[in-house]
């Protein structure tokens, strides 16, 4: 039982420490990034995964060491993974329909064909 507790330990604490430095990268690139257009690609992914990386070692922390099956957290971990996505790209195309314009050095534009398909249709 003690092999068990102490590879659950080492499990929460990596857990835990990813997602800080995932969050802490992903303020970097928040502050680094040229464009709107990637700094919501670093604030989306990064930060979606170092808080669900946080979350999932304190939901496992509470359930192993404490004996507490925390739905509060489940629902958080599932809130997180679902509406910051989602938030992320309503960002980004919202956006591009206001006519943000992309980094200088951007090589592609996908969106452009979408949306001239679309005017094209109306």
């Amino acid at each position: 039982m003690a092999v068990i507790s102490g590879i659950s330990e080492w499990v929460i604490a990596l857990l835990v420490l990813l997602g800080a430095v995932l969050s802490v990268l992903s303020a970097i690139g928040l502050v680094r990034l040229p464009d709107i257009y990637l700094r919501s690609h670093a604030a989306t992914k990064g930060a979606t995964l170092g808080v669900l990386c946080i979350l999932s070692g304190a939901f496992l922390y509470l359930m192993l060491f404490l004996d507490i099956l925390s739905v509060k957290l489940l629902l958080g971990i599932v809130f997180v993974f679902i509406t910051s996505p989602v938030a992320g790209h309503l960002n980004g195309r919202a956006a591009y329909r206001s006519g943000v314009p992309l980094w200088e050095k951007s090589v592609q534009d996908d969106l452009r064909r979408d949306l001239n398909k679309e005017i094209s249709k109306e």
